[in-house]
């Protein structure tokens, strides 16, 4: 993930459960093939194993195909055996250090740290690629007892490099929000997946926000 932005652009997550990942694989390919996403996060966090080694390995060539960054969410020792672009880390997973020893230096880590500069300076400083921030609104994909406010984007931006991702509650109407107050990428899931005339619109309504 590259450093500095002009144009906010977009970082996908999957759904915790994909369905059939063959089908699920095409409604991959209708959100990529516009040009507009940046990252595809896997997120299966009640999968076995198995079956997150199987969908790496039957979307992660999607993403490469548009020349998207394919990361996994929590498990660095997976990432690492199916050759992912790189992890997102939790502040409950394996810490930076670890999850860089399994991926080597040429891999991004991303890490969670809620509505915290000091958490993510300190990812930072441990080696992080980027840090993403929120939830900024009321969200049905994930749990979360924090807010952020698009305040913490400004003042991240204002002091480093390190990209910052905006996470929670993102809609084609609130993204520029979090845009214009600093993000890099804005992280998106049910807006795009649970769109009711599907991915590949709700794609094109996010990158028309961002770019208004």
């Amino acid at each position: 993930m590259s450093e500095g932005h002009e144009v906010c652009q977009l970082y996908l997550i999957t759904p915790n459960d994909l369905g059939n990942v063959h089908d699920f694989a095409v409604q991959l390919e209708s959100a990529l093939k516009a040009g507009y996403v940046a990252v595809v996060q896997l997120r299966m966090k009640l999968a076995s194993d198995n079956d997150i080694i199987e969908a790496c390995h039957i979307l992660q060539p999607v993403c490469h195909k548009y020349e998207v960054a394919f990361l996994l969410n929590d498990r660095a020792d997976l990432a690492a055996d199916v050759d992912a672009d790189g992890v997102h880390l939790g502040q409950g997973d394996r810490d930076i250090a670890s999850a860089r020893s399994l991926l080597g230096a040429g891999k991004d880590i991303g890490v969670t740290c809620h509505d915290s500069m000091h958490l993510a300076f300190e990812a930072g400083e441990a080696g992080a690629n980027y840090v993403a921030f929120g939830a900024f609104y009321e969200t049905a994909t994930k749990n979360t007892s924090f807010r952020s406010d698009p305040e913490i984007l400004t003042n991240w931006d204002a002091v480093t490099d390190l990209p910052c991702v905006a996470i929670g509650g993102i809609t084609p109407e609130n993204c520029k929000i979090l845009a214009d107050a600093g993000a890099h990428f804005v992280a998106v899931c049910s807006a795009v997946w649970g769109h009711i005339e599907g991915p590949e619109v709700a794609v094109q309504a996010f990158h028309e926000a961002l770019n208004a």
